[in-house]
């Protein structure tokens, strides 16, 4: 177990834009660097390595580039939004099990500025699942998930208002954070359901933003942390979830399309924790898509099923609300980077210095993609 071993010491995040100058690989070095800055640490410390499997910038490089010691873990977690704090788990655990002293994790992308994944070459062979599905108009991951919305829909009784309240909360959010691509824009409820379809019933507020940026952060033992700059971020529980006979994205065939991996993350999280949902006071839920967060709510335990979207009704979401939810604005309203400013944002919660701040905030929940293998991590203050 790696329960409060080890801590997040150092954060840091380019600007976000829809247009970037540098390249990925400058980037990922700008913000190693400066995470590393944040925490007071040398980069020549650095021995452990952690990413995306849907990187441009290889580690050789980026370890030479930094002036990094030599390295003695390395890795890459697949499945895109998926990912985030899986890259935080794995290092978190080898550093419990001593395979490094100082790691980094990170994310580097120029998606705002860059060719969509699946207008390239990239799907030219399709994945398994994909081939039953693509040939059919289901060509993007929003035509997935709005086939999934659909169903819940279906099945419990949800609406738009309730994919509204995700919305414009997390808006809101955005509006406090000046580093926020929407935080100078705010949104009403008439401008949301007027917004245009991008696949019925997600509307464009309802998808993410496409973003130029990278973030990274550092972990340590919890022991070296105590002589870092920042107050840590203990790493309290790490899980990650890819339920048998799952189909990434397109789970429609099973027994039970509505139970997604997060169920079976959340099983493998609290399992090894000392917290429980009733004990975390925010949660930054991977939002690529609106409705992924009233997933993430039933299966993440803060609901029972099928609750998930009255969970959000009378400012559910909101600071104040039942679960103050991704108060940097998150994927829909501060910027997409596959869910890694979550991580950024969960630290800052437990600092104390977020623009959005959660009074006395012990413990926030991070949660990866709904809908492909995902992962999660509950971070929380030391005592």
């Amino acid at each position: 177990m790696i329960k409060d071993q080890t801590a997040i010491v150092g954060i840091a995040e380019t600007p976000f834009s829809k247009s970037l100058e540098p390249s990925e690989k400058t980037l990922a070095c700008q913000v190693i660097l400066a995470a590393l800055e944040d925490a007071g640490i040398d980069p020549s410390e650095v021995d452990g390595m952690s990413s995306y499997t849907m990187e441009t910038t290889d580690a050789v490089e980026v370890a030479k580039t930094i002036g990094a010691g030599d390295i003695t873990f390395f890795g890459q977690v697949g499945y895109g939004g998926g990912a985030g704090p899986g890259c935080v788990g794995h290092v978190a655990m080898a550093v419990a099990t001593g395979q490094c002293k100082v790691g980094v994790a990170w994310r580097s992308r120029k998606r705002g500025s860059g060719v969509r994944p699946w207008a390239s070459g990239m799907y030219a062979q399709p994945s398994a699942p994909a081939a039953f599905t693509r040939p059919y108009g289901l060509g993007r991951p929003s035509d997935e998930i709005a086939m999934l919305t659909r169903r819940y829909m279906h099945e419990y009784g949800a609406t738009r208002e309730h994919l509204c309240n995700v919305a414009t909360s997390i808006r809101k959010m955005a509006n406090n954070n000046p580093k926020a691509i929407m935080y100078e824009r705010t949104m009403t409820r008439e401008q949301y359901m007027q917004a245009r379809w991008i696949s019925e019933p997600l509307c464009l507020f309802d998808n993410c933003l496409e973003t130029d940026g990278a973030l990274a952060c550092v972990i340590v033992s919890a022991e070296r942390a105590q002589d870092c700059k920042q107050a840590p971020a203990l790493i309290h529980s790490f899980g990650q979830g890819l339920p048998s006979q799952s189909h990434t994205m397109t789970n429609y065939w099973c027994d039970d399309p509505l139970r997604g991996p997060a169920y079976t993350c959340a099983d493998q999280l609290y399992r090894n924790a000392d917290i429980g949902p009733g004990d975390i006071q925010c949660a930054q839920l991977y939002d690529a898509f609106s409705p992924l967060i009233i997933l993430s709510l039933e299966g993440y335990g803060f609901c029972e099923r099928g609750e998930g979207a009255a969970f959000t009704e009378d400012g559910g979401l909101d600071l104040g609300g039942r679960l103050p939810t991704n108060t940097s604005g998150g994927g829909l309203s501060e910027a997409y980077v596959h869910g890694f400013n979550l991580i950024n944002e969960g630290v800052r919660q437990i600092r104390g210095q977020s623009c959005n701040q959660v009074p006395d905030c012990e413990a926030t929940l991070v949660t990866a993609g709904e809908g492909v293998p995902t992962s999660a991590v509950i971070l929380r203050k030391a005592t």
